[in-house]
């Protein structure tokens, strides 16, 4: 172990480097991550279930693949060619998300009839400005497409009688988009999946690699770290969506895939401050790096066919049942809950078998944890997908008066509050712990899941202020967004640190790849979750915004107190599960 010498901060001075590589690569992933959903639904004009459909399997992808990619570098390649070899390879995705051509255009089946639809005062740009209107024409009549509470349709004259009124079974509306173009964008988002994996876990072990195992600096060093990619969220969070609206979707993706390159110049040119740092392990044997390249880019188009196969996936489950229900899920969604039903039973056989009694039940607290830790995720990933798809729909974006945020740019309250309320709660947690107050970790999930749930009653109690367009004040979304961020640094920080504590020390690195299993599968069921806020949108606009607030209300309702009561439970198991853990805090 070589350890680095201490001249910034106080820390070594590589964690400078470090940090920017961290931050750049978070400001091309977040900035990304902003857009993608809107670009979805407005640019591609995919219905809402398709586009959170897309957007979960990759959110699940990106935490699925780092488990692959993290034992590849133990292995063979070493943390920093990993991560460069990574960083390409997304920016590369990043790229390709630039060319989604020209926007599409709607259509709509009206009784088995195909019109083209009429748009007028539409700019192919993620914010709307409220003066869109789509039209179909019918009899050489040009006649407004206007939903109604129950989802039908009705189509009004120039004068504003209902000309026509379309049971919800009859009004199909879609856009001829080009199989070519289609498949671009799903190949960028195989592209970035697999990056990911090579980039993620490996930059984390990096930073672990310049301290000494005994070095009382390392937590620190692991929170300055982490700040990097909350400030990389936070501007590129703020910047990709402006650029986006004010030049075109292309240069907001643009200026990701160049964070994503400049991430990669920090460690390719670093003046040999990382000569001794993210090495190849000396006993790999022959070098495969090169052939481990070649299969990581043919397996891009095996991810591809995932996409595929998730987008035409049919919801429906025949029977009943959580084995019905896995049987009706993608090939995505059959191989992430497989794996997850498989892992955590043979990972506590082998704990029984081969720990002693206090280490197996030790393992238990921890899947039970894991467990829990999924449904937090489900829930609060939300962000991208229902939650700034109400952003766009139902939210008065009106900043005082003076400036308008867009839809994307809402997801930067998340970073804006751990940034602000991180080191906040690090000073009241050690504040009780001196004091013996401090929360233990099951606690602290129970609080961090039903907090995510009151989050989202805080926004369904702020839709009763809604105004006659039907619209809340972005306020009551920042206020859900503070309290899910304050139940997110009740868990995320302590969740690693919780695996090495309870994991056997021979099995922590596959602990580690359950872990973030866990997250991938709970990425892929907020998908579905936001599916079922889906609403109808004709040329990517909704068309009652009421039956859209309602929706919304609904699902955000219903999701609120299942979070609360789960938090509950998990209060109530609190005790015996701290039993399980003997002693570990």
């Amino acid at each position: 172990m070589t350890t680095a010498s201490a001249d910034w901060f106080g820390h070594p001075r590589q964690l400078a480097r470090l940090f920017t590589t961290e931050m750049w690569e978070r400001f091309g992933f977040y900035g990304m991550r902003a857009l993608l959903t809107l670009y979805l639904t407005k640019h591609f004009l995919f219905n809402d279930r398709t586009a959170s459909g897309i957007y979960g399997g990759t959110a699940a992808m990106v935490y699925l693949t780092p488990v692959i990619g993290g034992l590849l570098a133990d292995r063979y390649l070493g943390s920093k060619r990993s991560v460069k070899f990574g960083a390409l390879v997304m920016a590369a995705g990043y790229f390709l998300l630039c060319f989604g051509g020209e926007p599409v255009q709607p259509w709509a089946n009206i009784d088995g009839v195909r019109h083209t639809v009429v748009q007028e005062n539409v700019v192919d740009r993620p914010s709307a400005s409220g003066r869109e209107r789509r039209y179909v024409v019918l009899d050489s009549q040009k006649l407004l497409i206007h939903g109604e509470a129950d989802g039908s349709i009705s189509l009004l004259a120039p004068d504003g009688h209902v000309a026509r009124h379309v049971a919800a079974s009859g009004f199909e509306p879609g856009g001829d988009r080009s199989p070519l173009i289609t498949a671009v964008i799903l190949l960028a988002l195989a592209m970035i999946t697999i990056g990911n994996g090579f980039f993620k876990p490996n930059i984390a072990t990096m930073v672990g690699e310049l301290y000494g195992p005994d070095d009382p600096r390392k937590d620190a060093g692991f929170t300055i770290f982490y700040m990097g990619i909350n400030l990389g969220a936070l501007l590129s969070q703020i910047l990709c969506p402006l650029l986006a609206d004010v030049i075109g979707w292309w240069a907001g993706f643009l200026v990701a895939a160049i964070g994503m390159l400049l991430s990669w110049a920090g460690l390719q040119f670093d003046g040999g401050r990382l000569a001794a740092f993210g090495n190849p392990p000396a006993d790999r044997g022959k070098d495969r790096s090169l052939l481990i390249y070649i299969v990581a880019l043919v397996t891009v188009p095996v991810v591809m066919l995932l996409f595929e196969n998730l987008m035409n996936a049919t919801p429906e489950a025949t029977g009943t049942g959580i084995i019905a229900y896995i049987l009706a899920l993608s090939l995505m969604g059959k191989l992430l809950f497989g794996t997850f039903l498989i892992a955590v039973p043979v990972i506590l056989v082998y704990a029984w078998r081969n720990g002693s009694r206090a280490e197996f039940q030790m393992m238990v607290a921890a899947m039970i944890l894991i467990t829990f830790n999924t449904v937090f995720w489900t829930l609060f990933e939300q962000a991208g997908t229902s939650l700034t798809l109400f952003a766009d729909r139902n939210t008065d974006l009106s900043v005082f008066g003076l400036f308008s945020l867009s839809a994307a740019q809402t997801q930067f309250f998340n970073a804006l509050f751990i940034v602000t309320l991180a080191p906040v709660l690090v000073v009241v947690w050690g504040w009780l712990r001196r004091r013996g107050l401090e929360p233990s970790i099951p606690v602290k999930f129970a609080i961090g899941i039903a907090g995510v749930g009151v989050g989202f009653l805080f926004l369904v109690w702020g839709t009763a202020f809604a105004d006659a367009t039907f619209k809340v004040s972005v306020w009551w979304l920042a206020g859900m967004y503070l309290l899910q961020t304050l139940a997110e640094l009740c868990i995320s920080p302590v969740g690693l640190s919780m695996i090495t504590k309870l994991s056997l020390a021979r099995i922590v690195a596959l602990m580690m790849g359950v872990w973030y299993l866990s997250i991938a599968v709970a990425e892929y069921v907020g998908g579905v979750i936001a599916q079922i806020a889906s609403v109808d949108t004709v040329g990517g606009q909704v068309t009652n915004p009421k039956l859209s607030l309602d929706t919304y209300v609904h699902v955000f309702t219903v999701i609120g107190w299942v979070s609360v009561a789960i938090g509950a439970v998990l209060l109530l198991l609190a005790w015996p599960i701290k039993k399980l853990m003997h002693g570990v805090t």
